[in-house]
């Protein structure tokens, strides 16, 4: 599990340790404010938390940071780079990807061809490269079928390759969800709650399976996540929401001791 604990302070933003900066996005549907002047920062190596309870803004949050959203004001700095108001497929060239609360299955695919649909700028996509450097869609195909085989395996999936995906469980599709997203070799990859609806056991290999490539990939990983034992445990530091706005961040010890959290929670109503 990544110890490193760095929250946004409103400092530097060009730090080296930090991969991911948010600053002062903000982001209105009508009269809502969804988010509201966020500022946040996830240090490189990192397994950043968020939580907050129902309606608190999480998930407009992420998706303003993986550009499924377009913010109204404010900035997100991936790498040193400004990326705020790029679409989801820029964003994962260059180097960040995301999953979603409910994995979307795709229809008439094996478990291992949803493998393949994560890699970006595949050479096969191409005509001309198809026509004209086929040698290089050949050595292309080769190595993402060799990293789909190691991330199956690495996740225990490998045996269910050519399998409908469609068959997999919800928590087995949950697992290959995050295999997929490892396809693009990202630096920041965010989750959105990668345990709802599975059951305990599954909840702690998901765990394993994140610390794992945190530590040996040195991945840095922002997570929502409503299981408050979950994230306690795996995460460090944690930022709370609370109706849009940061309400604090820290340690768990920090967070869970903050009288302000439990009372956002106890008052908490609506979409998160």
């Amino acid at each position: 599990m990544s110890t490193a604990s760095y929250g946004y302070d409103g400092g530097d933003l060009e730090k080296p340790d930090q991969v991911l900066t948010v600053e002062n996005l903000r982001k209105e549907f009508g009269a809502l404010i969804a988010t509201e002047d966020v500022s946040l920062a996830a240090e490189r190596g990192s397994i950043t938390g968020l939580i907050g309870p129902n309606g608190a803004g999480k998930s407009t949050l992420f998706k303003l940071i993986s550009g499924f959203y377009e913010p109204d004001a404010g900035s997100v700095t991936l790498n040193g780079t400004d990326i705020t108001g790029w679409s989801p497929d820029r964003i994962a060239r260059r180097g960040m990807t995301r999953t979603f609360q409910t994995p979307r299955r795709i229809e008439g695919m094996t478990v291992r061809e949803n493998m393949l649909v994560g890699p970006q700028n595949q050479a096969g996509e191409s005509i001309l490269s198809t026509m004209f450097r086929p040698g290089r869609v050949t050595r292309d195909e080769r190595a993402n079928l060799e990293r789909a085989a190691d991330l199956l395996e690495l996740f225990e999936l490998d045996h269910l390759a050519d399998e409908p995906a469609t068959d997999l469980s919800g928590g087995q599709f949950k697992l290959l969800e995050l295999a997929r997203a490892m396809m693009v070799e990202p630096d920041v990859l965010l989750l959105d709650e990668p345990v709802a609806g599975v059951n305990p056991a599954l909840a702690e290999d998901l765990a394993t399976y994140i610390e794992r490539l945190n530590r040996e990939r040195e991945l840095t990983i922002f997570i929502i996540e409503h299981d408050i034992d979950f994230i306690m445990e795996l995460a460090d530091p944690i930022v709370v929401l609370d109706q849009g706005r940061v309400l604090t961040e820290g340690s768990p010890e920090t967070v869970r001791t903050d009288d302000r959290v439990m009372e956002a929670y106890l008052g908490g109503g609506g979409e998160s």
